[in-house]
């Protein structure tokens, strides 16, 4: 009996150094992350996908404010659950709390933030880095589910850093090609006009944000990724 105590108590202690050592865990105790909790549990009290066939979108405010999206998708289900000003700094906390009561064939991360023009701007290795991550953590619950990374938008409020944040789709996009049920679904070429800047016409005020015009050439460009993925057989 004391034998097993031992085993028992030196398990329970592995578990709590595991634990601490995962460096998602502690995430928690950074503000900039914690902020986030009563956003995410909103998310949690809405519906959750009950098909297999179902599209679920996640990641920032492009995705919460985007309410068309089940007609947006059609002939494809989709359903969209994110919350706004998401980074991938935060949002890998939160991904497997967000996704896992939902049933789905796909989930599609659309995270644009974490390159903004500011002091606090992290470099596109480390996007890669959180995106590995956040990839890691939806595993726990869909091991087998495709996850497909949208191309973070070219945007007139963000060009000074559009280089930047088109390294950081490099480098996913790159990652992805050598990951099996990982996907990179390119948008740019159809967010930029013939001098190779962003339409602004597709954009609300802010500059940031999709227009209605927007939103409908952002969901055209994402079936047609989602076609060329030959998801359309798979899930219909």
């Amino acid at each position: 009996m004391k034998k097993l105590t031992l085993i028992f108590l030196g398990l329970t202690v592995f578990a709590i150094l595991f634990s601490s050592c995962n460096p998602v865990n502690k995430l928690v105790r950074n503000p900039e992350v914690a902020k986030w909790e009563s956003e995410v549990r909103g998310l949690e009290a809405l519906p959750v996908s009950e098909s297999e066939n179902t599209i679920l979108f996640t990641g920032s405010s492009s995705v919460r404010l985007w309410d068309s999206v089940a007609t947006d998708m059609l002939p494809y289900q989709a359903i969209a659950r994110g919350y706004g000003g998401a980074k991938l700094s935060d949002f890998v906390y939160y991904a497997h709390r967000i996704v896992s009561p939902h049933k789905c064939g796909a989930i599609a991360l659309f995270i644009a933030n974490d390159i903004t023009c500011d002091v606090n701007d992290i470099s596109p290795e480390e996007v890669l880095n959180l995106f590995k991550l956040t990839v890691k953590q939806i595993r726990k619950s869909h091991p087998d589910v495709p996850v497909i990374w949208i191309e973070v938008t070219p945007t007139p409020s963000r060009w000074k850093v559009w280089p930047q944040i088109s390294e950081a789709n490099k480098l996913i996009s790159e990652y992805c090609e050598k990951k099996e049920n990982l996907f990179f679904l390119q948008t740019s070429h159809k967010f930029l006009n013939e001098n190779g800047l962003p339409y602004e016409e597709l954009f609300l005020n802010d500059m940031l944000h999709l227009n209605r015009a927007g939103y409908k050439l952002w969901s055209e460009c994402i079936k047609e990724g989602l076609d060329s993925f030959g998801f359309k057989q798979e899930l219909f």
